[in-house]
Formats: C-alpha cells, structure tokens, sequence
C-alpha cells in the first residue's frame, strides 16, 4: 500500500507524521495514521463543553486539526463553480512547546477553484513558531502564506462571522465575505463526534449557514459569485481506528433551507461506520444513528488512475430525504502531494440544492 495513495485532505497534515514509518506500519495503524497510538496528546472526551472564541483557534496539545471551507457558488448567469480552502495543523511531538524553527507544529493549506471544466488546486506547507503560519481566536485569524481566513473585532463567536477568506494559486484566485445569521451547529452529542465503534472520536462543530459575496479568477477571468459555504472545524489525537481505511463526506444544502451532513468511514472487511446530522433551517441539530442513514455509491469517475464514486444515493427516511448526488466536475482531483478528491455536487429527487462531497483512501488500479 502506497501512503501517498491513500491520505485525504483532511488528513494531509496527520500523514506526514508517518510518512517515514513506510507504507506497511501506515496501515497497521489505520487510513493516514490516524489510528495510531495517541499517548502522550490531549484525548477526546465526552462531555467537554465547547467554548466559543476560544475553540476557534488552536489546540495545540492535540496532534490534528483543521479549518475547513467549501462554497457551493454561482455567477450572475446562473453558472456554477465550487471553491474549496483548507488549513490543517499537525504537531510532530506531544511536546506542544519549542519556539522559532523547533516549534513542534506543521502547517499546510490546500486552496482549489472548480467549474464544470475546469479544476484549479493549490497546496502550501510551512513550519510553526516562524510567522508563516498559524492561528489566533480573537480577533480570528488563520493564515499560511498570503493565504488567510479573517474576522474582525466584529465576528461573532456565536455565528463564527463576518468572515473574509482569500487564497490563490497558478490560474486561479478567490476573495470572499462571509456572513450568517445562525449559530455553529455542533456535531455530533454537542461537539463530540464519535468515529468508530471502538470509540475514537473527534471534537467537530460546523457553520452550515454562511451566505458568500465576492469574486473568483480561474484562467485570467474575473467573475462575481454568491452563494452558501459550509466551514468544517475539528481536532483530536486519534481519530479513526486502525481498520478504517477512508471515508467518503458529503455536506448539503437543500432549497427548502435544510441542511445534511453525513459521511461513512470504510472498514476493512466491507463495513462501514455512518454518521449523519439533519440541521432544521432555524439551526437545530438532529444527529442520526446509522441505521437512519444510507448512502450508496451509483457510478464511479475514472480520475488519476483511480475509481472513484461521484454519483451517490443518498436517503434519511426519518426525515423524507431521498435524493440523487452527481458531481458538477468529476475530475475534481485535488493532485496535492498527497492526493484525494473534492468538489461540489447538484442534488435532485425529494430534495434539490447544491453540497460538497470528499472522496478518499481511493488506491490506484
């Protein structure tokens, strides 16, 4: 098993932790090394309240986390596009201290812009303690290079907005504001998102209800765009178990002003964990068992030597969801050094809207 076939965006930063272990301890210790022991780090635990700015900002005594956008997007002519910015954490070392060049924190970013035929990416890597890079929770700010998701002494720690987050790449670019006018949404039981059945878990909240205004380059072309993004927020030590090979993650926005949440992390053996989270328009949370959820792969995209699932089945009877997914762009490769798929999907069935579907733990074959 190649390690650089199987890491995923969100676990970008956690894999070059054992990226020298070699390919044979990588899945002895689960899909990207998130499966791995975790003495020494910070643990997830039920029932830790979640505070706002603070959780905002970094956690340094764990080893990952990231700060995660997507926006499903559309110009004055009704044409779609999805724009992606990623900024991950990763410390090396239990030992969160060091300062300068023996910070024991690793930052990376990946940007991407996409149209129905086009998908432009980009991917940054810096070291912590040097200025490059980092974090703060109030006023927020995350930044790797000219790269950064901003507030202001006015962004609220209720809503996590107004916003403004920018990023660019070779022949691409993005620059937009970001509001909401309802309050993150934790995931899971009020925060603590439970990953497998053995226990490992993530802290994990979301803000599903930001609106964009702003502006997109792709190929030397300047267009105005607006419409719904979703940030992903989560940190932990151990995430997956050590038989979770990837997962697949897919976040809607419906027209009826709902939003859906739901992933499934593949197991060895053919099993997988669910997961799912029906958010009411008025924000409310209403996390599904696995038994409410279903989710089936109906076509693959033959994408960088890889199957790959871009249409899907999706149902929560519980909640009068039966819907069809197809990615906008099916080559949505995001080609980083560490390789997986993202891009943004239509919907259709007894729901419409638009939503965001990742892909990973794919192998050549």
């Amino acid at each position: 098993m190649n390690a650089e076939k199987n890491l995923s965006r969100r676990a970008f930063a956690q894999g070059l932790l054992f990226a020298s272990a070699g390919p044979r301890l990588l899945h002895a210790q689960g899909f990207a090394g998130l499966g791995a022991e975790s003495r020494g780090y910070e643990q997830v635990v039920p029932g830790r309240e979640l505070s706002f700015p603070t959780d905002h900002g970094p956690h340094p005594g764990f080893r990952i986390e990231w700060w995660y956008v997507t926006a499903n997007l559309r110009d004055k002519d009704a044409v779609p596009y999805g724009a992606q910015w990623t900024l991950f954490r990763q410390s090396m070392s239990p030992d969160a201290g060091g300062e300068g060049w023996d910070s024991a924190q690793i930052w990376l970013g990946h940007a991407a812009v996409t149209s129905a035929t086009t998908h432009r990416f980009a991917e940054r890597v810096a070291r912590g303690g040097v200025g490059q890079a980092g974090a703060v929770a109030n006023p927020f700010h995350a930044w790797i290079d000219a790269w950064e998701m901003k507030g202001s002494d006015a962004t609220s720690g209720r809503t996590f907005a107004p916003i403004a987050v920018s990023a660019s790449g070779q022949d691409f670019a993005f620059n937009f504001d970001l509001t909401a006018s309802r309050p993150l949404v934790l995931q899971g039981d009020a925060g603590y998102s439970q990953k497998s059945e053995a226990g490992q878990a993530s802290y994990y909240y979301s803000q599903p209800f930001f609106d964009v205004r702003g502006r997109i380059q792709l190929d030397g072309r300047v267009t105005e765009v607006e419409g719904p993004a979703w940030l992903d927020r989560e940190w932990s030590s151990q995430p997956l178990a050590s038989n979770q090979k990837g997962w697949d993650w897919i976040a809607l926005h419906l027209s009826s002003g709902e939003k859906v949440m739901m992933f499934r992390l593949r197991q060895d053996g053919g099993k997988s964990f669910l997961s799912g989270n029906w958010i009411d328009a008025d924000g409310r949370p209403n996390n599904l068992r696995a038994a409410e959820i279903s989710m089936t792969p109906l076509a693959e995209s033959r994408v960088a030597g890889r199957s790959v699932p871009t249409q899907w089945a999706l149902e929560m009877p519980s909640r009068g969801l039966k819907v069809k997914i197809a990615a906008l762009n099916p080559q949505s490769w995001m080609g980083t050094s560490i390789p997986y798929w993202e891009g943004p999907v239509s919907i259709e069935g007894s729901h419409t809207g638009v939503g965001y579907l990742e892909a990973t733990g794919y192998a050549i074959a």
